[in-house]
């Protein structure tokens, strides 16, 4: 996406706010592909990343869209995507 507000590493940052620096869990290998399940990220935890990165970046994910990403990779594509239709709606675009 060309549109970019979050990097990778403002997304893992955010994942350890939200769930903890676990020794089980290593983000900074080559991870971006991995599904959560196999990193150690349950369905709250992506809720409560969701829940910082709201309060952060002001950036709204759905419950559904953060229930739907599997990856860290999915889970970044929609947070920019969600920031960019955010600020078209802002700027009177939509």
């Amino acid at each position: 996406m060309a549109d970019t507000v979050l990097s990778f590493d403002d997304l893992k940052r955010a994942l350890r706010d939200a769930a903890g620096d676990s020794e089980e869990i290593d983000l900074d290998g080559d991870v971006y592909d991995v599904e959560f399940t196999a990193l150690g990220y349950d369905s709250l935890a992506l809720l409560e990343t969701a829940a910082v990165i709201s309060r952060e970046y002001r950036i709204t994910l759905s419950d559904d869209v953060v229930g739907s990403v599997r990856t860290p990779h999915e889970f970044l594509d929609a947070i920019n995507e969600a920031a960019v239709n955010e600020a078209a709606v802002n700027d009177g675009v939509r």
